[in-house]
C-alpha cells in the first residue's frame, strides 16, 4: 500500500411478503469453488469517473432536486410546526425593533433550533459510513429438509432492506478507504424479521468478542493524537496471530471494492438450521454478485470520488439497472466436525472444500426516500432470527447476539424496532411497554403473562432446538487453531498482479511502524502461510529473513500444538 492515508487500511419495492410458491420445489444448485471462492473471481476495475460528482444519471433519484430539474412538481405547501398549527414567517425572528433583540416567545424560532440541536443521534461506533437500497429476496429452492424458516419456499418473495458500510472509519469519511464493508441484509417475514449482518469478506480478524472493543480500539484514532495509526493497529495484530487470513484479504485489493454493486457478501458465522422435525445442520450463507467482483488498487482508489460507492449504487438503481446477488449456503452435520483441521466455529476460517448451493437470489431496485429514515435509523442484529435459524457455538456470534441489539437500543432508543426501516411486517405481540417515542398504540389492560382474562399463547413449534452440553467450564483458547493455513490458500489462489498489490498494500502500512520486533512477528505469520507471501513482504519492509526465521522457531516452540502448515 502506498504510503498516503487515503487508501489505508483504516422497479418497486415489493411490500409486502408473497404467499405464492411454484408448485414443484426446485432443487439447490450446486455450483464449483471457481464460481463461490472471492479470490478467483475478483479482477481490478478501471477507475471511477467523475469524482465528487454523481453521475448524470443519479439525476433519476426520487426527490433529488437534480431530479427536479429547477421545474416546480406540486403546489405549495403550507408550513407547519410539529404540532401542526400553521407558521406564518419562517425567515425572521420575532424581535423587539431593528436594534432590539429576539424575543424568546418566537415559538417557531425556538422550537427550530431546539430540534436542530438534536438532529444527530450517537454515530455507530462501527460501521457508521453506510448507505442502504431496498428490494426483494425470491427463494430459488425449497429448504423444508434443513429448516422450517418460512422464507425458504422455492417461488416466495420477502421484502429486503440492505444496508453497505464501512467498518472503521466515521460517517463522514471517502468511501475510498481502506476497510471490510459491511454488507447487512434485513428480511421482511412473515416469521418475523431476520438480519443476516456481515461483511464483504468470508471470515474476520478474530474469533472471539472478548477481543472486540481491543481490536476496535486498535483500529480506531489515538486517544493522544486523535490519528489511526499502524504502529497500534500491528502492535495488536503481532499478538493476534489469527487475524492474519483476513489482514491478507483486506489488504488484497477486495479492501478497496469498485462498487457495492460488484462485491460479495458473507454471514461470516456459522448458523443453526432446525426442521420441523428438530433435525439440526449448520451454515454458513454467502451472496455472490451476479455484476462480478471489481476492486480497485490503492492508487485508483486514493483518486477515486468521495462518495464513489453511494453514487454508483444509486446511480444505476435510477437508471433501472438493479444488482443481483444469488444466495449460496454451505451445511455440515456434526458428524463431519471431526474431520477438519479447525474449529467449525471459528470465524477466522471459511468451510473451504464443502460445497454451496443457490437457494435464492436478491435484487435492490429502490433508493430510500430519506436516507437518515431508511440508512441511519436502520438496525441490524445477528439475534433478530426467526423460527428455524438459531445461533450456533461462534464466539464472536455468541457475543454479537448481544452487543449489536444492545448498541441500537443505545443508539435509537427501546422502540427502535417500532420505526418503518425496522417494523416487522409480522404482527407483534408481546407485554414490551413505553419508553421514549414508544408507539405502540396498546389498549389492553393485560400488560403481563399469563392471563386468564386475555390470554397469549406461545407455539411449541417456535422453541429453539435442545442441546446438550458436556464440557468443562474454563476461559481458554480454543484447541484447533489453524492460524495460517487459509492465508497461504487465498495467497497462491491470487493472480500475479494482486499478488504484488496484496505486498504493497501491506508494505505501506507496515513500513511505518517504528517496532522492529513488530515487523518481524508480522512478516513471520504472513512466511507461515506462505514461504513466497512472506519472502516478498520481508523484502518490501526491511526486515532479515533471518530474523523471520528465529521469529517462525519462537511461534512454533510456544504454539507446539498448533503447528503451522
Amino acid at each position: 500500500m502506498n504510503a498516503t492515508p487515503r487508501h489505508r487500511f483504516g422497479a418497486l419495492l415489493v411490500a409486502a411478503a408473497s404467499t405464492s410458491a411454484i408448485a414443484a420445489p426446485l432443487a439447490a444448485q450446486t455450483l464449483s469453488p471457481a464460481d463461490t471462492q472471492v479470490e478467483t473471481r475478483m479482477t481490478t476495475a478501471a477507475a471511477p469517473t467523475g469524482a465528487d460528482k454523481p453521475a448524470a444519471a443519479q439525476a433519476g433519484v426520487n426527490g433529488t432536486v437534480d431530479a427536479k430539474g429547477g421545474a416546480r412538481t406540486t403546489a405549495p405547501v403550507q408550513m407547519t410546526r410539529d404540532n401542526g398549527a400553521p407558521i406564518g414567517e419562517n425567515r425572521h425572528s420575532k424581535a423587539a425593533g431593528d436594534l432590539g433583540p429576539v424575543l424568546i416567545e418566537d415559538t417557531t424560532l425556538i422550537e427550530k433550533l431546539a430540534r436542530f440541536d438534536r438532529e444527530r443521534i450517537p454515530e455507530r461506533v462501527v460501521h457508521a459510513r453506510g448507505t442502504g437500497a431496498q428490494g426483494v429476496f425470491t427463494a430459488t429452492a425449497d429448504m423444508a429438509v434443513l429448516t422450517s424458516a418460512s422464507l425458504f419456499t422455492a417461488g416466495k418473495q420477502t421484502p429486503v432492506f440492505v444496508r453497505f458500510s464501512t467498518v472503521i472509519h466515521p460517517s463522514g469519511s471517502p468511501e475510498g478507504l481502506r476497510d471490510p464493508r459491511g454488507f447487512a441484509t434485513k428480511f421482511y417475514t412473515d416469521q418475523g424479521n431476520w438480519d443476516l449482518v456481515g461483511n464483504n469478506l468470508p471470515i474476520f480478524f478474530i474469533r472471539d468478542a472478548i477481543q472486540f472493543p481491543d481490536m476496535i480500539h486498535s483500529l480506531k484514532p489515538s486517544p493522544v493524537t486523535n490519528k489511526q495509526d499502524p504502529n497500534r493497529l500491528f502492535d495488536f495484530f503481532s499478538a493476534t496471530p489469527e487475524a492474519t487470513n483476513m489482514l491478507a484479504h483486506v489488504y488484497s485489493n477486495l479492501g478497496t471494492p469498485a462498487s457495492y454493486r460488484t462485491m460479495d457478501g458473507n454471514g461470516v458465522h456459522a448458523f443453526k438450521l432446525v426442521n420441523a422435525r428438530g433435525e439440526v445442520v449448520f451454515a454458513k450463507f454467502r451472496w455472490i454478485s451476479r455484476q462480478g467482483v471489481r476492486n480497485l488498487n490503492g492508487a485508483q482508489a486514493a483518486a477515486a470520488g468521495f462518495n464513489y460507492l453511494t453514487d454508483d449504487l444509486y446511480g444505476e438503481i435510477a437508471k433501472g439497472n438493479f444488482p443481483v446477488w444469488d444466495l449460496m449456503v454451505q451445511t455440515m452435520k456434526p458428524a463431519d466436525f471431526a474431520k477438519l483441521d479447525y474449529n467449525p466455529f471459528d470465524d477466522t476460517k471459511e468451510w473451504l472444500g464443502v460445497p454451496f448451493r443457490k437457494i435464492g437470489e436478491m435484487t435492490l431496485n429502490k433508493v430510500p426516500d430519506n436516507f437518515f429514515e431508511y440508512t441511519e435509523q436502520s438496525a441490524f442484529a445477528p439475534s433478530n432470527m426467526v423460527p428455524g435459524i438459531e445461533a450456533s457455538p461462534d464466539r464472536m456470534l455468541q457475543g454479537r447476539l448481544f452487543s449489536y441489539a444492545d448498541t441500537q437500543r443505545y443508539r435509537l432508543g427501546a422502540n427502535a424496532l417500532q420505526l418503518p426501516v425496522n417494523r416487522p411486517l409480522a404482527p407483534v405481540a408481546n407485554n414490551n411497554q413505553d419508553g421514549a417515542l414508544n408507539a405502540s398504540q396498546r389498549t389492553s389492560d393485560v400488560n403481563y403473562f399469563p392471563s386468564t382474562t386475555e390470554p397469549k399463547s406461545t407455539d411449541a413449534r417456535s422453541r429453539a432446538a435442545p442441546y446438550q452440553v458436556n464440557a468443562m467450564v474454563d476461559a481458554k483458547a480454543i484447541s484447533k487453531t489453524s492460524n495460517f493455513a487459509q492465508t497461504g490458500d487465498f495467497y497462491r489462489a491470487l493472480k500475479p498482479q494482486d499478488k504484488a498489490d496484496l505486498i504493497a498494500n501491506l508494505a505501506g502500512d507496515l513500513n511505518v511502524v517504528t517496532s522492529a520486533r513488530t515487523k518481524t512477528v508480522m512478516v513471520s505469520y504472513f512466511y507461515q502461510a506462505d514461504k513466497d507471501f512472506g519472502t516478498q513482504l520481508a523484502t518490501a519492509v526491511h526486515v532479515p529473513m533471518a530474523d523471520v526465521s528465529r521469529a517462525v522457531s519462537d511461534y512454533r516452540a510456544a504454539n507446539p500444538a498448533k503447528p503451522a502448515r
